[in-house]
């Protein structure tokens, strides 16, 4: 029993000593790269091993950063949606072939004919050949398109449809109308708007989602910033309400945390809602993009990861899940910028690498209480 406890305080005290490092390199970077605040998370299905946030919600302000901050998550936004989608699936409510203008047949004759064909599986995995559009597009302008938010979002669609396809052959589309086409198709299947569903999955997971600019809510909340370091002060956006469905949600790190954690048990077999089968299928079902999520395997580690990134014009987040160790890495940022997305991949890579550290760690530990059971 003294050798087990002894064990026990030495790895309390590494896993400790581990902690702290972290925090100072880890905020080292963060004043290197101008990053505001930054907020970060290593977990596992079961456990948050390390989050923190570090640094301000403004640049040249005394508001500290607080866990319970929120950030825009960006494009993080389709792995919400596309699990969303996916339950939807399992209800009986959708299927993956059904095409958009079964839902939608009134658009179908001003429409482009090279897309008549697409599915919802088509959009969610990027294999619509449309073109892609954002918050920097000019047309069409806000004159154009009428109505509450959700009118607003089929105009929209309505818009985009008309307009031609890509016509070179690529593998992938990155796409957001795809994802603002998966929106309205959920939206017809269901009856409720896109908002009430992001919703009803928050309640359903104690998460507290909401949409648009965090301080347009909340002055108090993190101001994004772009790549002057220029605060974003408050303000509606009609065009991260057309793209809801593909990149506006807001949420606290420990809350985004939750849905990882939820991705991770999936994955292994552990959801009530959905089948492992199901969860791979979302992370690793095609090459390169499957449903919401992009996979690859790390050089340095051989380990398959699945992630995704977000850069909404004044955050930048970054969500990667290794199944293997049943660990995910979870960044926000409350700036968008070169400098400080270099500052995101140098802080991800060390968390990638003393979590395999501490793992080693973790198992030595493991072998010497084995090995003094044996010795008793």
């Amino acid at each position: 029993m003294k050798k087990h406890l002894l064990f026990f305080i030495l790895f309390i005290i590494f896993s400790s000593s581990y902690a702290q490092k972290n925090i100072a390199f880890i905020d080292s970077v963060r004043i290197k790269h101008n990053i505001p605040e930054l907020a970060y998370a290593v977990v596992s299905s079961n456990a948050i091993v390390e989050i923190q946030a570090l640094g301000n919600q403004r640049i040249n302000s005394y508001l500290k950063a607080n866990l319970s901050d929120k950030f825009r998550l960006g494009s993080i936004t389709k792995t919400i949606t596309s699990y969303i989608a996916t339950v939807l699936i399992k209800e009986g409510k959708i299927k993956w072939n059904t095409k958009f203008f079964d839902l939608y047949p009134e658009l179908k004759s001003k429409s482009n004919p090279a897309i008549y064909n697409f599915t919802l599986q088509d959009f969610l995995t990027f294999r619509a050949n449309i073109n892609t559009w954002s918050y920097g597009n000019n047309t069409p302008t806000q004159e154009e398109i009428k109505g509450n938010n959700q009118q607003q979002r089929y105009e929209f669609i309505a818009w985009f449809l008309q307009q031609k396809p890509i016509l070179e052959k690529q593998e992938i589309y990155w796409s957001n109308p795809s994802y603002v086409a998966v929106g309205l198709m959920l939206e017809k299947a269901t009856g409720k708007s896109y908002e009430t569903l992001v919703y009803e999955l928050g309640k359903s997971l104690k998460i507290e989602f909401e949409f648009g600019q965090p301080n347009l809510k909340n002055e108090n909340e993190p101001w994004g910033h772009d790549e002057n370091l220029q605060p974003e002060a408050p303000a509606t956006n009609y065009k991260l309400n057309w793209l809801s469905s593909a990149g506006n949600i807001n949420v606290s790190l420990p809350d985004y945390c939750k849905f990882t954690q939820m991705q991770l048990q999936g994955l292994s077999g552990k959801s009530k809602i959905l089948s492992a089968q199901d969860f791979n299928k979302m992370h690793y079902g095609l090459p390169e993009f499957s449903f919401g999520w992009n996979s690859e395997i790390k050089e340095s580690n051989q380990l398959k990861y699945s992630f995704h990134n977000g850069n909404p014009g004044t955050f930048l987040t970054k969500v990667y899940i290794c199944k293997a160790i049943d660990k995910a890495f979870i960044l926000f940022a409350n700036v968008q910028s070169e400098e400080a997305d270099k500052g995101l991949i140098l802080i991800l890579e060390e968390l990638q690498k003393n979590m395999a550290v501490n793992n080693n760690s973790k198992n030595k530990l493991k072998y010497f209480i084995i090995l003094s059971k044996k010795k008793q």
